[in-house]
């Protein structure tokens, strides 16, 4: 997976971390449980607010 694969990535959140609440979340612990899934295979630090709020917006639509 890499930061562009934002459904997937949301997908896999909301397995990994269901108990989690998504919308009031620090980007910072949204960034380690991202980088922290199996199969996540990209750079840490090719992230930025923007996609991170993507990841926010799509783990809310799966949840919802």
């Amino acid at each position: 997976m890499k930061w562009t694969d934002i459904l997937e990535i949301a997908i896999e959140l909301e397995e990994k971390h269901g108990d989690k609440d998504n919308v009031n979340l620090r980007f910072t612990d949204l960034h380690k449980w991202v980088v922290g899934l199996e199969g996540f295979d990209d750079d840490p630090n090719k992230s930025n607010e923007k996609i991170l709020e993507a990841i926010q917006m799509a783990w809310i639509d799966e949840r919802g």
